[in-house]
């Protein structure tokens, strides 16, 4: 049992150490402001010291950067599967979850699910998953909306002057 306590004492002097001897470790100096990161651009000003361990976790830095969709994509999926209810949206992600909704004209109920992988307006940047209440619907179907969310960006591409 002494042996026990003794090597987490050990572990916590070592790991002390460690910390201490860390480049951003030195007692504070006049120029301490220079030494030191934004957490996070256009945040509240809040600073975080350069090079401390929370530079292990990625803590300060912003989650949503680099992240983005084509907006004529995004604008296209939600007017062609306007009839269907959303559910949930994540611009950040690029998902659009739908659920039932009985499009114009039919009797069969759909919901769905669209992923917008990258910026580019492209056909590998979209990815449609449409179900009904007693499964995925044919690959025919799927590609018919797919085109018709393609058909529609690059209609909303032109009208806006690009």
């Amino acid at each position: 049992m002494k042996l026990r306590y003794l090597a987490q004492a050990a572990i916590v002097g070592a790991a002390a150490v460690l910390v201490g001897c860390a480049p951003g470790a030195t007692p504070a100096t006049p120029n301490a402001a220079q030494q030191s990161v934004p957490v996070s651009k256009g945040g509240s000003g809040t600073r975080v010291p350069a090079g401390t361990i929370w530079d292990l976790f990625g803590i300060g830095k912003d989650a949503n950067a680099g992240l983005e969709v084509n907006r004529y994509l995004w604008n296209a999926s939600l007017d062609v599967l306007n009839f269907l209810p959303i559910e949930s949206v994540d611009p950040f992600t690029g998902v659009i979850v739908y659920g039932y909704g009985l499009p114009p004209g039919g009797g069969t109920a759909y919901r769905g699910t669209v992923y917008i992988s990258s910026p580019a307006l492209d056909a590998r940047s979209l990815n449609v998953a449409l179900q009904t209440r007693s499964g995925p619907v044919s690959a025919d179907t799927r590609r018919a909306v797919e085109d018709a969310i393609l058909s529609r960006a690059r209609q909303l591409r032109i009208a806006g002057g690009r």
